[in-house]
């Protein structure tokens, strides 16, 4: 299911809901239309990729992400079942000479955000998402989550019945960026500095770092428990559709589901990301997409319970 809700605020934000399709990642490699036997071992510049980057991006086909492959020296693209030939043979007219630099790839699903990690949180709005990492700000509590679930600042509660408040939403940085800020107004409510491993235990968090490529991460998530897998690509952008455009994204191989949104990466003890969106589930797996924690800690002024 995909739920979008339209409520802009600072920064020009629009609301966007996760909701993940299913399908397993299948690598199937297009060939570019017009591209020379020649141009295939081209090397091409980090500015070539770049400009070629800004072209999928002009071209503003939902179900896309792409990123610099620096093993293979080209930009790789991710295109769901959702994406039509026609529109694959825009994207590579809308790279021009360039088209050589592209790697086109076909997954199955959809590529969606996904909402409804760690622990279950509900909006008074009507949608479910998952708490991320529990953060200090002057002195005062606050949570991380999705910026996709915070969009249009609902208020937070902590169970489905919206009997037990826990505070409002006080920021959403999406889309561009996929972070939001909760405060806790409820002081009965627990803000350990852990994350859920859903077995009885948490796991604590006590600092944050950025991703690299190959590093083993694990996702906490409301809908789906607990969920492990290594980082693949680093500065991801994603084009959900509808101008809900997101970049800087981890991606990995970790699954996820609906629900899952806003909930931890994490490495260790150490905090990495957010969960924003992705296609397949946590039966045939998938690819997920997560904001990185440390810009968001930054931009706020934050630091790690």
């Amino acid at each position: 299911m995909s739920l979008k809700r339209t409520n802009p605020h600072r920064r020009g934000s629009r609301l966007g809901l996760i909701a993940a399709g299913t399908g397993l990642l299948a690598a199937a490699a297009f060939a570019l239309p017009g591209t020379a036997q020649a141009e295939e071992v081209r090397t091409f510049s980090a500015s070539e990729l770049s400009t070629a980057g800004d072209a999928v991006l002009a071209a503003d086909i939902a179900g896309t992400a792409w990123l610099v492959d620096e093993e293979t020296n080209t930009l790789e693209v991710t295109v769901d079942e959702t994406v039509t030939d026609a529109e694959i043979r825009e994207i590579t007219e809308q790279a021009g000479d360039l088209a050589g630099a592209l790697t086109i790839e076909r997954t199955e699903g959809e590529i969606t955000r996904l909402i409804a990690g760690g622990d279950a949180i509900y909006a008074s709005a009507g949608w479910r998402c998952s708490a991320g990492f529990n953060v200090s700000i002057g002195g005062s509590a606050y949570f991380l989550t999705a910026g996709h679930c915070t969009e249009g600042l609902p208020g937070w509660y902590a169970n489905s019945g919206l009997g037990t408040y826990i505070g409002p939403s006080i920021d959403a940085s999406f889309p561009g960026d996929d972070y939001g800020l909760v405060r806790y107004d409820n002081s009965s409510v627990p803000r350990p500095g852990v994350v859920n491993l859903y077995n009885g235990t948490t796991r604590d968090i006590t600092g944050a770092a950025n991703a690299t490529v190959g590093l083993s991460v694990t996702r906490s998530g409301s809908t789906t428990g607990v969920s492990g897998g290594s980082v693949t690509g680093l500065n991801a952008t994603v084009n959900y559709g509808g101008g809900d455009i997101v970049s800087g994204l981890i991606r990995t191989n970790v699954c996820a589901e609906p629900g899952d949104s806003g909930g931890p990466l994490f490495s260790g003890n150490t905090a990495i990301g957010l969960t924003s969106g992705g296609n397949g589930n946590c039966s045939v797996g998938g690819t997920t997409y997560f904001q990185p924690v440390v810009e968001a800690l930054n931009d706020y002024g934050a630091s790690i319970l």
